[in-house]
């Protein structure tokens, strides 16, 4: 996988299909262990314990190491398996689903189960929030005012958003950007103001950048 960056769940949701009258309510949650994402199923199947079936998939780390799923007494491999496939498929990590399913009476067959638990799955999806993280360092980059245009100009170019700026004597602008951005970054505005900025490395991190808010994460 790309080591600079990764898709995750940052917000649970649920969503609900209904096939044949059964019903199928997935419901997920972001863990950052497996302790986790046991606890998520285990409460889970307390709340909707009377339906027949509660099965369940989870991916933990960047690299879905544990990756785990249960069929629930479902035939094998129409169920967990599917829903997991769905999770790597979309590249999501630290994320754990249950889908829930309240039998209707007419039987699905394997074929049928398996495509609607990945599209109960689907459609909790849809009511989470994935974000992208990514690996980066903070910079702090102080500038005479000839030069804050020039790195406005750089940064929209490469697509790097611009955290905040002080105005005072100088102009001092913080951001959160890639190795590749940093080295790409320091280059052109070292050459643009002639060697005249001063960029300050800060902190490395796994970061997002969510509506112009920076969010910092431990991995």
């Amino acid at each position: 996988m790309n080591t600079e960056s990764y898709r995750a769940l940052y917000l649970g949701g649920s969503g609900e299909i209904v096939e044949k009258k059964s019903r199928f309510i997935a419901t997920l949650l972001p863990v950052g262990s497996e302790e986790e994402a046991l606890s998520f199923i285990e409460q889970t199947k307390k709340k909707y314990w009377d339906a027949k079936h509660n099965c369940s998939a989870y991916v933990i780390g960047r690299d879905n190491e544990p990756a785990r799923c249960s069929d629930d007494g479902e035939p094998p491999r129409t169920a967990g398996r599917p829903m997991l496939d769905i999770l790597l498929a979309e590249g999501i990590h630290n994320a754990a689903v249950v889908v829930t399913r309240y039998f209707g009476g007419v039987l699905l067959g394997a074929g049928g189960l398996v495509r609607a638990y990945q599209a109960a799955v689907k459609e909790g999806l849809a009511h989470c929030t994935v974000i992208e993280k990514h690996f980066g360092r903070r910079l702090v980059i102080r500038t005479d005012y000839g030069g804050i245009g020039k790195l406005q100009y750089i940064a929209a170019q490469e697509g790097i958003s611009i955290l905040s700026s002080e105005y005072a004597d100088a102009v001092t602008v913080t951001l959160f950007v890639s190795p590749r951005e940093e080295e790409l970054l320091t280059r052109r505005f070292t050459e643009a103001t002639a060697g005249r900025a001063v960029i300050t490395p800060g902190e490395s991190a796994w970061y997002s950048i969510q509506n112009g808010e920076l969010l910092l994460f431990e991995d």
